[in-house]
């Protein structure tokens, strides 16, 4: 049988549920799927997308947990030529109001208690609303699938991220490049290398695994790596809800092999609930690097386990990766693919060996743009030698094997639990409280989140403390952006030109709560 004849998402499931239909691919629950149910059903999905407005191009919404649902829609999405579109399923009302508009969405398919935040941030005039449940079931049996179709490699998947760009932005990628960079180029097991041509990529299809992602799909480190096991022909289990307990016994019942997480703050909990043996054979992080700590402490739990700790953002897809072994759960030097560490001053590539930090980037396969954002999108992908880059945020240092050893950010983003929270927006919410006179945030070592997101304030005589704060901040926020920690002080300090001193605000921060300060 033939390949899918292009780097298309949807041309290459489609060979893959040709070539092995009886195999499942997905197992949600009690709810299973089958590679051709899997294929029938986002037929089914797209032809009620098409009669209700879908064209190529169109930006469609996916505010879904975990589920068969969620991958029937992408799938749906992809063989329109449409695009999918994450959508954080814990945002309030004036962000789902951006999100919507930003692309704009053409359609949200939505958890059903998010279809009235929807409707009142604009949705259901010019934006269609389809509830997972009854509503969903009945789309799919309307009519009849929408017709196979050409498609392309050049075809569009984006990706929304807060990151370091303030608001969530849409990282625009080709497809072809989105499946090299980012789901492995046909190489799941990492032992063959990438695809040269298209029509390799159902030879690529081994013996199954059963794979696990306990990070939701809405981010990248849940879709990247489900769509990389089920374009190999294996099996996906998903668990709606990140409950260690109920994740363990999925891995146990359904025998899950392979699982990814994000970083300690899914680590912890696992291995506070762990099991005295598992069938776990391979745990990768995505979005958030595992400490050394907890490394050593699954190695010694499980000695059959090994550990890939995955480097990366929405702007370069897969960068590099760490392999940890019981009795080297060292620190990560990550083994890179197509980056360079640049001179931050000439933007020139540093040798390897360079003592000084300098930014990581990324050259061949990365995205074309922001979706909407020119300006962000000079600052972020830029021609060096001739070469498209994308500048990562991340400062790093070249080794002399060549390995990176990632030393952190560049920028005020906070990385709390894989999520991606922007110190400014935070801000602005917490400066509107009545009796906030000024704010800044920044985030904190934590051992569970990574980071914590922490307030330094300077409030009115009478402030009720952080819990009020907090509580006004729930109203406008989702809750991974809420300050976990607040820091009182008599006055934000700024520079002359009114922007933070968040290295001051940092040490503050440090200081108080060592002392067991509370606002």
């Amino acid at each position: 049988m033939s390949g899918p004849g292009t780097y298309n998402f949807a041309d290459i499931f489609e060979s893959v549920a040709a070539r092995v239909p009886e195999r499942t691919a997905l197992v949600c629950g009690a709810e299973r799927r089958s590679f051709a149910e899997l294929d029938s059903r986002a037929d089914l999905l797209a032809g009620w997308m098409e009669r209700s407005g879908v064209r190529r191009d169109g930006f469609v919404g996916i505010a879904l947990r975990n589920g068969p649902e969620y991958v029937e829609t992408t799938l749906a999405a992809h063989k329109l030529r449409a695009v999918p579109v994450n959508v954080n399923y814990r945002l309030r009302v004036e962000e789902l109001r951006y999100l919507l508009h930003d692309g704009p969405l053409v359609g949200v398919v939505h958890e059903p208690e998010l279809g009235e935040p929807l409707a009142e941030a604009g949705a259901g005039g010019s934006a269609w609303l389809l509830a997972r449940g009854a509503g969903y079931a009945s789309a799919l049996a309307s009519g009849p699938p929408a017709p196979r179709r050409p498609r392309s490699g050049d075809d569009l998947y984006v990706l929304y991220t807060g990151g370091t760009t303030g608001r969530p932005k849409g990282v625009v990628w080709r497809m072809a490049d989105a499946l090299f960079a980012c789901i492995g180029g046909g190489d799941p097991r990492g032992d063959r290398g990438p695809v040269t041509a298209p029509e390799q990529l159902p030879d690529r299809i081994g013996e199954p695994i059963t794979f696990l992602p306990a990070a939701p799909l809405v981010h990248a480190a849940g879709m990247w790596t489900t769509l990389r096991w089920l374009f190999a022909g294996s099996s996906v289990v998903l668990a709606p809800g990140f409950d260690p307990v109920a994740i363990w016994v999925a891995v146990a019942e359904q025998r899950v092999s392979v699982m990814n997480i994000v970083g300690d703050a899914m680590a912890r909990p696992l291995l506070d609930t762990a099991p005295p043996s598992t069938p776990l054979r391979v745990l990768g992080s995505g979005g958030a690097t595992l400490s050394p700590e907890l490394k050593a402490a699954l190695l010694g739990r499980f000695p059959d386990l090994t550990i890939k700790d995955t480097f990366g953002s929405s702007e370069t897809g897969v960068q590099g990766w760490s392999v940890h072994a019981p009795g080297d759960p060292t620190a990560a030097r990550f083994r890179t693919v197509d980056s360079v560490v640049l001179d931050p001053d000439t933007m020139r590539p540093l040798p390897a060996g360079a003592t000084r930090p300098g930014v990581i980037a990324r050259a061949g396969h990365v995205p074309m743009r922001y979706h909407g954002d020119p300006e962000a999108s000079a600052r972020t992908f830029r021609e060096i030698d001739g070469v498209r880059h994308a500048l990562t945020g991340d400062l790093g240092r070249i080794e002399a094997d060549g390995t990176v050893t990632v030393l952190g950010r560049g920028s005020q983003c906070i990385n709390t639990g894989g999520e991606k929270v922007f110190a400014e927006e935070v801000e602005s919410v917490l400066r509107a409280h009545p009796d906030v006179l000024d704010a800044v945030v920044v985030g904190l070592p934590d051992p569970r989140w990574g980071q914590a997101v922490t307030a330094v304030v300077s409030a009115r005589p009478g402030f009720a403390g952080g819990d009020d704060l907090r509580e006004h901040c729930r109203r406008r926020l989702a809750g991974f952006k809420v300050p976990k920690r607040v820091v009182r002080v008599d006055e934000v300090r700024r520079g002359p030109a009114g922007k933070p001193d968040y290295t001051w605000a940092s040490a503050r921060a440090r200081d108080d709560l060592q002392a067991g300060v509370r606002p």
